[in-house]
């Protein structure tokens, strides 16, 4: 039986806490979402490993996709101010196919990065016991990842606003402990008590100082790691006090922040560790994977615990964020039909999707348990790989914004730049990366496992996006998907809010709701 095409017109929303984030309270949630203290810790032993003393530059070339990726999420929720981000861009851009790909890059990143972040917190967590052997407990710490995933579903289910107050705190103790990390070690250069006082130089800012052309991928994908979150401000967009402006606002500006942050700790690491592969330098790699623990006694001394402190809160808050966009993407994805109508549920108190949220906190505490029992370097290699997630749908964005403001490049000079020149330079130098990652992982010596005779990290990396392409597929066969895969449900006409509940859809082509 024939009928028309759904009817999604009424102005209701999905039913989130619309008016509740300014651009303050967007910008706190983007930068506490990219776990800035864990995110240096993490990464930068790292990066100095691929390329020494351009490590500096390499987190201000990676900065430039983000930027450039940034100003294409802020004109497209402009257009388009849909919590769906991604998903509901590329749809309305490109068709349901690879709208429903984006969505899943989107979930994949945070469900990968949950597993780590609910590991770092577990096992800084129980480094302030005794004399930090707990930290070892496998089950201990995972157990208690658990228990930290757990309570920032909880606080993530209960509602934006408390979430906002929450992050207030924590991301303000991480800035405390950046500062305090960075004028002591300025402090301890200038009064020539660092262990390798190392002049600063403007040559660390050259960017044709690079000599590796692997090395120099590598630290641009892990730079761009660190960047990665600042859009969650742009899930938030419906529960903004004005989504077409604030969220693209707060993401820009998140972004700026973000790279004054990393330049210039790592600058003043530099400074004060240098770059030796012997002791605390920089260049040592026993000292990659936590810079912050190898100088800390040596920093602060008897309050090193501070730095300690500041990377169990920097993942504690991440996890909350992380959480935040995924559940989100879902529930767009659900009201267009794109997932299971059960998705749709909204909290009628909290007004939060309450089982996208709840679904998010279980399905990342089941990965992390499996991960971490059937092998832990299969977990590292899937956070390795993590880059691979980030990039693609970053890129997705990029050219969805060329593509769907392809008819306005033209109309002045700002349209060309913002809506179609510095999208499509972001998205190309996103896919060069993931191009380049992705031969790199291939090879057995990359990670921390083989599989299939070939890199662990490629395997796990790709195998995680195209799990996506079978999930796609088996929902397509449910009648209920028929809707979205026609197009019908979501393409480029489809007005930007939708309905409550899902009786207010209209028919599907069989006559009934699906």
């Amino acid at each position: 039986m024939a009928t028309s095409p759904i009817s999604l017109e009424r102005p209701d929303g999905k039913g989130l806490a619309a008016g509740t984030l300014g651009l303050w309270g967007s910008t706190v949630i983007g930068l506490a979402s990219t776990a800035p203290v864990y995110s240096l810790v993490a990464t930068l032993g790292f990066v100095v490993l691929a390329v020494g003393a351009q490590a500096p530059i390499a987190f201000v070339v990676a900065f430039v996709p983000m930027l450039c990726i940034a100003f294409a999420y802020r004109e497209l929720n402009t257009e388009i101010p849909d919590c769906g981000t991604t998903f509901t861009w590329a749809t309305k851009a490109f068709g349901p196919w690879v709208g429903w790909l984006g969505g899943w890059g989107v979930a994949v990143a945070g469900m990968v990065v949950l597993a780590n972040l609910a590991q770092v917190a577990g096992i800084y967590f129980w480094s302030f016991f005794g004399d930090g052997s707990l930290a070892e407990n496998v089950p201990l710490v995972t157990a208690t990842g658990v228990v930290f995933i757990a309570a920032m579903t909880w606080v993530s289910w209960r509602g934006v606003e408390i979430g906002e107050r929450l992050q207030n705190i924590l991301l303000g103790f991480q800035y405390l402990a950046l500062v305090v990390f960075a004028v002591a070690a300025l402090w301890q250069f200038f009064a020539g008590t660092a262990p390798d006082p190392t002049p600063f130089d403007w040559a660390w800012f050259n960017p044709f100082a690079f000599t590796d052309w692997s090395g120099f991928t590598e630290a641009i994908l892990l730079a761009i790691f660190i960047y990665w979150g600042w859009d969650t401000c742009l899930s938030l967009n419906e529960e903004t006090k004005d989504p077409r402006r604030i969220p693209g606002r707060a993401a820009l500006l998140t972004t700026l922040i973000l790279l004054g942050t990393y330049v210039g700790v790592t600058v003043a690491a530099m400074m004060y560790a240098g770059l030796g592969s012997t002791g605390t330098g920089l260049g040592n790699e026993a000292n990659a994977e936590d810079v912050f623990i190898s100088i800390q006694d040596g920093l602060l001394g008897p309050f090193g615990w501070i730095l300690v402190l500041a990377v169990l809160v920097s993942a504690v808050s991440s996890t909350q964020t992380t959480i935040l966009p995924t559940a989100r993407g879902t529930l767009a994805m659900a009201a267009y039909r794109a997932l299971p109508r059960r998705f749709l549920r909204v909290h009628p108190t909290y007004k939060t999707p309450s089982f996208s949220t709840l679904v998010m906190g279980v399905v990342a505490s089941v990965y992390y348990i499996g991960m971490t029992f059937v092998s832990d370097n299969i977990l590292q290699d899937s956070i390795l790989s993590l880059g691979l997630a980030i990039a693609f749908y970053y890129a997705i964005t990029g050219y969805a914004c060329v593509w769907y403001f392809r008819r306005e490049l033209f109309r002045s000079s700002r349209d060309f730049v913002f809506k179609g020149l510095l999208p499509l330079l972001g998205a190309l130098m996103l896919t060069s990366a993931f191009v380049q990652s992705a031969i790199d992982m291939y090879s057995v010596e990359y990670g921390y496992s083989v599989l299939l005779g070939i890199g662990g990290t490629f395997v796990v990396g790709i195998g995680a996006l195209a799990l996506g392409v079978v999930l796609m597929l088996l929902w397509f066969l449910f009648p209920g998907s028929k809707p979205f895969f026609r197009g019908e449900s979501l393409n480029r006409e489809t007005p930007v809010l939708v309905p409550d509940e899902p009786a207010d859809y209209g028919r599907s082509v069989d006559g009934g709701l699906t």
